[in-house]
């Protein structure tokens, strides 16, 4: 590749355009700027006055250019210049460079929290704040031209690399929820570029010669790489190479073939500008034409948007400044707020479906077998008939999402409404969507990958675009719209204060502190693990039992949660049961306990904490009868109509179970017949390796007791197995190392045991 590079740039094409910029230098030398001259002045008056200081090679409007730069000297050395009875003014002709700003003053674009709290607190109502939070974030002229002048310099570098290729911007930068320090994306669209290199072979089979300076000679770097048959890999290589050799300003040029869609990462040093490169990646493209339009559809779009990124951002469930991670981004966030307006009552945005039908025929859009149809002009959509303010539609959306079953549910744009997750667990989950794909290019059935949240991307429906989260990030964010929706209740966010306290958004976007009030510290003690329901990890046989069970199919399914979790915990991980069993019997109102959340059952010291998430168990009068014997060691079910079912354990793990497993199984593999899975996969696996940590543990730790409480919610396809966990003695502080373990670790593995399990 750097052959062809320099082979490239030693060929007539390129020396070419090097004479053509040393050409339009010398011009820029050469000339100079009138002005104040009357507007009937012909541009032979003006040729004629200026050959007194030397021959003038050209006249453009008010720019005089002379043959040599020696008579541009003695023009500007005069001070004044009369025609026509008017006195001329005569400057240089301004030289305009790459160059637009410097680092440091781009820097001082960035706000304090201190300067934005000061600004919003100035503001009369949180409907002003939210329209202050566009003006203060939204990208300036500057920042707009900067990006502006970036992609018309690699536009100007690559076409001579890969002629009639196009960089197309994308994302923030274009969709009008940019920010100041927002990078910017790129399209790198090689169609044409396929179509140039076709001809040219053509060409070269009917002669040899070169064909003109314009684009078609035979130096061309097209000449060692075939687009048709290259690899992404391959073509992004190419082009860091391309932005790390010949395009000015530009550094840290790092290809990441890694990622979803592989990119090349780039900076520029003068502009201060981050910036990625993708090949061909034609829906980006028009998810930003989405966005464009859905932002011109009503005004509180974009105040919505700019608010609801910037709380996220605070309270570090988005924004990851390295670009991965377990955080929403900003398009998950974005495609959130819009999926809020599209179900709110009456509706202040249509479904993706709708938007469809409003289109006309010229508007019909498929890429890559993906149906993106929908108006190019938002005057094609009729204007919603919503009349709420901000502040209502911002409270509206904390609200929605605290209750949403994120776990259970997918948001689903295109439709306007969230899905069952079960209809994305069957094989046939992609029959429904793929009506809205093009007849004669659909996509293959792909499955979107499932996660403790999931956001279907409004037009590749096979993407869930929040498919990064963790179920540590998903607790996170369902206690931070809690707590807003909490805080939108109350006074001080609807009414700005007499006092000059904070409100409104200051208050909503102060930073995530850990145990900032006593509601957080509740939670945070509460780690807690969701296990769904999917039917298809479950055996035949067993899905048979359960259809015909009835509404009667979620107690026979936790029943065999609750077995396979005692397999995982009792044989796999090697923990003990506690010799004291809890047995409850508590008569008091549930309603009391959901206000004193620190009430105990019983006057051991080791019973844990009841949480409001646990609804009360049914006394032995109220229940059918089971044994209450500890030497038994069993869950305890009682079922009953009205309340859940619930299990409760208490454990003691002596050994770090948790610690270098992968490293283990790898060792374990290697000597052994069994074929590798992953981590979870093999229940037989797994129960060797934990023996191998234990034999080999030489000082074991200090025991970790903790109780387990389990419980079975939602209904029909929500149904869910929620676990929550409490330390109730850990001396030596290792139960957060164990219940991180056990976050992935666990979820896999009763779904192991569930598929095989009769």
């Amino acid at each position: 590749m750097d052959a062809s590079l320099e082979a490239h740039l030693k060929g007539k094409k390129h020396q070419h355009l090097c004479r053509l910029r040393a050409k339009r230098k010398s011009q820029e030398e050469n000339s100079v700027f009138v002005s104040g001259f009357k507007p009937e002045t012909s541009m032979s008056d003006l040729t004629e006055y200026f050959q007194q200081f030397g021959p003038v090679a050209e006249g453009l409007y008010a720019i005089v250019e002379f043959a040599e730069s020696a008579s541009t000297e003695v023009a500007l050395a005069q001070l004044a210049h009369r025609l026509n009875g008017l006195k001329l003014r005569v400057k240089p002709r301004e030289r305009k460079e790459f160059k637009l700003a410097s680092k440091e003053k781009h820097e001082k674009t960035h706000i304090s929290l201190e300067k934005l709290n000061h600004e919003l607190c100035l503001t009369s109502s949180v409907n002003e704040q939210m329209h202050r939070m566009v003006e203060i974030f939204q990208l300036s002229e500057n920042d707009v031209k900067a990006r502006q002048l970036l992609v018309q310099l690699l536009q100007e570098v690559l076409i001579e690399f890969l002629p009639d290729c196009q960089i197309v911007p994308f994302g923030s930068s274009v969709n009008t929820f940019g920010t100041r320090s927002c990078d910017l994306d790129l399209v790198l669209d090689l169609e044409n570029t396929k179509a140039f290199q076709n001809r040219s072979r053509k060409s070269e089979q009917q002669t040899s010669e070169t064909q003109s300076e314009d684009g078609q000679s035979e130096d061309s770097i097209l000449s060692d790489i075939d687009l048709t048959t290259a690899s992404p890999a391959e073509l992004l290589e190419l082009v860091a190479v391309i932005l790390r050799k010949c395009t000015p300003g530009v550094h840290k040029v790092q290809t990441v073939s890694s990622a979803r869609l592989p990119v090349v990462k780039f900076s520029h040093r003068q502009l201060n500008l981050q910036g990625d490169v993708t090949i061909n990646n034609r829906l980006a493209v028009r998810n930003t034409r989405f966005l464009q339009l859905c932002s011109g559809l009503d005004s509180r779009v974009r105040p919505l948007v700019y608010t609801v990124r910037f709380w996220a951002k605070q309270k570090e469930i988005a924004g990851n400044p390295s670009g991965g991670g377990p955080l929403l981004n900003n398009y998950a966030l974005t495609l959130l707020v819009l999926f809020y307006l599209q179900i709110v009552s009456p509706p202040v945005l249509p479904s993706v479906e709708q938007l469809k039908n409003m289109a006309c025929e010229e508007e019909e859009c498929v890429i890559d077998g993906w149906d993106c149809t929908f108006p190019s002009q938002p005057i094609s959509v009729p204007p919603s008939k919503n009349t709420d303010d901000l502040c209502t539609l911002l409270f509206g959306f904390f609200t929605y999402f605290s209750k949403f079953d994120f776990p259970g549910s997918v948001v689903s744009l295109r439709e306007g409404r969230s899905l069952p997750i079960s209809e994305f667990q069957s094989k046939d989950m992609m029959s429904k969507t793929a009506e809205s794909l093009d007849a004669t290019k659909q996509k293959p059935a792909l499955r979107p990958k499932l996660g403790p949240v999931n956001i279907l991307d409004p037009f590749e429906l096979h993407h869930n675009v929040a498919g990064n989260l963790t179920e540590r990030t998903h607790r996170n964010l369902r206690k931070e719209f809690c707590d807003a929706e909490k805080y939108c209740r109350s006074l001080q966010y609807q009414r700005k204060s007499t006092k000059g306290k904070s409100w409104g958004l200051v208050k909503l976007f102060a930073p995530r502190v850990e145990g900032l009030s006593p509601s957080q510290n509740a939670l945070d003690k509460v780690p807690e693990i969701n296990i769904p329901f999917k039917p298809t990890n479950l055996t035949q046989s067993f899905r048979t039992e359960l259809a015909s069970a009835g509404e009667a199919f979620r107690v026979l399914w936790f029943k065999k949660v609750c077995s396979a979790l005692e397999v995982v915990f009792n044989d796999i991980l090697k923990c003990t049961p506690s010799d004291h069993i809890e047995i409850s019997q508590d008569q008091s109102n549930p309603q009391d306990e959901e206000v004193n959340n620190n009430q105990t059952h019983g006057s051991s010291s080791h019973q844990p904490t009841v949480h409001s998430g646990i609804k009360r168990p049914l006394s032995e009068e109220e229940g059918p009868s089971c044994s209450s014997s500890p030497q038994e060691k069993r869950i305890r079910l009682e079922p009953s109509a009205d309340l859940p079912e619930v299990a409760h354990w208490t454990w003691i793990q002596t050994h770090p179970v948790w610690a270098g497993r992968r490293k283990i199984r790898r060792v374990i593999l290697k000597t052994s017949d069994e074929t590798s899975k992953p981590e979870g996969g093999c229940s037989s696996i797994e129960s060797r390796v934990t023996q191998y940590i234990i034999d080999n543990d030489s000082n074991p730790k200090e025991n970790v007791q903790f109780r387990v409480d389990a419980a079975v919610m939602g209904s029909d396809e929500c149904t869910k197995a929620v676990l929550k966990f409490k330390a109730t003695d850990d001396p030596a502080g290792h139960f957060q190392d164990l219940f991180h373990f056990l976050e992935s670790f666990l979820i896999k593995m009763v779904e192991t045991l569930l598929a095989k399990s009769e």
